[in-house]
């Protein structure tokens, strides 16, 4: 209450304050035929008594006429409630305020929907009025939380471990691989900045600036167009560190997440678990399991080599082929027929391919395409390397090994959702996993052409240790020092030891990646002049936060979101200019092809 007129929040008061005096300020929440509202401010509810007496009816006029959500000032005497009126479920719910002098500051107009957390309002709705969404309870107990880590977060890596905060551009240039960058004019004809998708470049020229450690709550960018749950702008806690391997960087993020953890979620132990690009591909059929619940991929190559099955030999004969298997617990009794050929039909459209089902029965036989190639003790046998129970049913799939992987990595999660839905708990949603997976490729073939290479992570990160002869005979076969983290089956951070020899990162950029190095020659030349080794990570701020409270989207964790596609709908942009505002920047707008995508969209 320090600097403001009021003398109470209105979540504040107790039963030792009956008697006193007290101001308070807020938005009514609530009120009823003239006898009492109920008042709200970013800290809570507070029931405040309209006088009935005639001494007092212009006070009475004022509060019962206001609208629902003006804001008003109320002055009284806190009073205990009458016996059996308390309500427990409010923090101030032992007290009432019976008002003696009141004032309306601003009248509030009709409401396109009610300030309730329960109240069901559609997304585009609270996005065009946000500054009434931020009302709810639940967005206020959002931003607040996030600003209360944020914080923790500075202390520890400020206070506790002398990283700089250091603020970086938000105007500079393309930078080569990795997501497509939003374009901002300048006056220079032809030339344009690029917004960063990340600090990068800078936190590593700080490196060779000799900062050691430096940090920052870092606004990003990236153009990606419509992709469900991402931002065009988000923001980032950046890390870089001199002098540092992989494992130090791991620490320092596990201790710096046990430091700012909020203490109403638990404790976190550490360190975390660690598992390499290729585990966590095999038994989860993803680089960011969700190791919460169990259903892993199981190799069941072996076992079924010497069955002449047609489809598995296809698939085993080729260097890179696989048989796997999940198994779901229960499916039968959960699951219905049109879940399982649902199930089916997503690994046909998604990552085409073919899923075969196993059931246990009651009696202990399988029921399957595949009985027909199995006798009595093949399927005992097949039984037990599943490890089936009764009722259980297994998604089988065979061909090449990543697609195979893919496939049932995708299919585990589906399951998941749908044993859930039919009522059988496998996540803990009070739970936190926390994963380091480490070992990534340092290259991958790029989509539209296999047979080019692309960075896995970006292309200043370095080769692992004990692969380095290997990036310059076969790329492919490098293994990177890249290290993300992942939580609950989300990708919360990422990062990496840098290359710091300017002639492998050369090498790297012109060799291997066929990309021009020009556009980096200011990096280049900058690792030319005593770089020193140097690593760092980014953590998802908005990613990290929507978890923690487990909001649905992490729109509901960020003030004032962008839509799916990318539009401020509170604010309607982006907008239009005028042909005179673009005149200094040297564009014109094609409005014919304007209106065809505009028609399309």
């Amino acid at each position: 209450n320090s600097f403001v007129k009021r003398t109470n929040t209105c979540g504040e008061l107790r039963s030792a304050h009956v008697g006193q005096e007290v101001t308070l300020y807020g938005w009514i929440q609530y009120q009823r035929q003239g006898m009492f509202l109920v008042l709200r401010d970013f800290q809570g509810l507070t029931q405040i008594i309209i006088p009935q007496d005639e001494a007092h009816s212009h006070v009475k006029k004022l509060l019962s006429d206001a609208p629902v959500e003006s804001v008003v000032r109320v002055t009284g005497i806190v009073s205990p409630r009458p016996p059996g009126q308390e309500n427990p479920k409010m923090p101030t719910g032992d007290i009432e305020v019976k008002v003696e002098t009141a004032e309306i500051l601003n009248s509030c107009k009709k409401l396109p929907f009610e300030i309730k957390d329960f109240i069901k309002k559609s997304e585009a709705l609270r996005m065009q009025y946000r500054y009434l969404d931020l009302r709810s309870f639940q967005l206020q107990y959002n931003l607040r939380l996030r600003s209360q880590i944020v914080m923790r977060m500075r202390e520890y890596l400020c206070n506790l471990h002398g990283f700089v905060d250091v603020e970086t551009p938000t105007l500079f240039k393309r930078t080569p691989g990795g997501a497509k960058e939003f374009l901002v004019p300048s006056r220079e004809m032809g030339k344009f900045y690029s917004l960063p998708q990340s600090p990068q470049q800078f936190k590593q020229l700080l490196m060779v600036g000799g900062l050691d450690r430096y940090f920052q709550v870092a606004r990003c960018y990236r153009d990606e167009g419509s992709r469900p749950d991402r931002q065009p702008e988000f923001t980032q806690i950046d890390i870089e560190m001199s002098f540092v391997d992989q494992a130090g960087i791991q620490r320092l993020i596990e201790g710096l997440l046990q430091y700012s953890w909020p203490e109403e979620r638990g404790f976190i132990t550490t360190p975390f678990p660690s598992m390499t690009y290729k585990e966590a591909l095999a038994d989860y059929g993803t680089d960011k399991p969700d190791t919460r619940f169990g259903m892993k991929i199981v190799d069941i190559g072996d076992f079924l080599r010497r069955l002449d099955i047609r489809f598995v030999q296809n698939a085993l004969s080729h260097p890179c082929g696989a048989v796997k298997a999940i198994c779901i617990p229960q499916g039968v009794r959960y699951l219905k027929n049109k879940d399982l050929e649902s199930l089916k039909e997503s690994a046909k459209s998604l990552f085409n391919q073919e899923i075969v089902e196993i059931i246990l029965r009651p009696d202990g036989s399988l029921k399957s395409l595949l009985t027909k190639f199995l006798g009595e003790k093949q399927q005992s046998e097949l039984i037990e390397v599943l490890h089936m129970q009764v009722d259980d049913v297994v998604l089988l799939a065979a061909g090449e090994h990543k697609q195979v992987c893919s496939a049932l990595g995708s299919l585990r999660l589906e399951s998941a959702d749908l044993l859930e839905a039919a009522g059988l708990v496998l996540r803990d949603p009070t739970a936190f996993h926390f994963l380091w997976v480490v070992d990534f490729p340092l290259f991958l073939p790029k989509e539209e052409n296999p047979t080019e290479l692309e960075s896995a992570h970006h292309p200043f990160t370095a080769p692992h240790p004990s692969d380095t002869s290997l990036l310059y005979s076969d790329p492919t076969k490098v293994r990177s020092q890249h290290y993300d983290l992942v939580l609950n089956g989300n990708e919360v951070g990422g990062g990496s030891i840098r290359i710091h020899s300017a002639e492998q990162q050369r090498f790297v950029l012109e060799k291997v990646l066929k990309e021009d190095s020009e556009v980096l020659s200011h990096l280049l030349e900058a690792l030319e002049f005593g770089a020193p080794p140097h690593g760092g990570i980014a953590l998802g701020l908005d990613r990290l936060i929507s978890l923690i409270v487990d909001a649905p989207s992490i729109r509901d964790v960020i003030a004032f979101p962008k839509s799916f596609r990318g539009r401020d709908l509170m604010g309607n942009a982006p907008d239009y200019v005028t042909p005179e505002e673009l005149e200094p920047y040297h564009i014109q707008v094609s409005w014919l092809h304007a209106e065809k995508d505009a028609k399309k969209s």
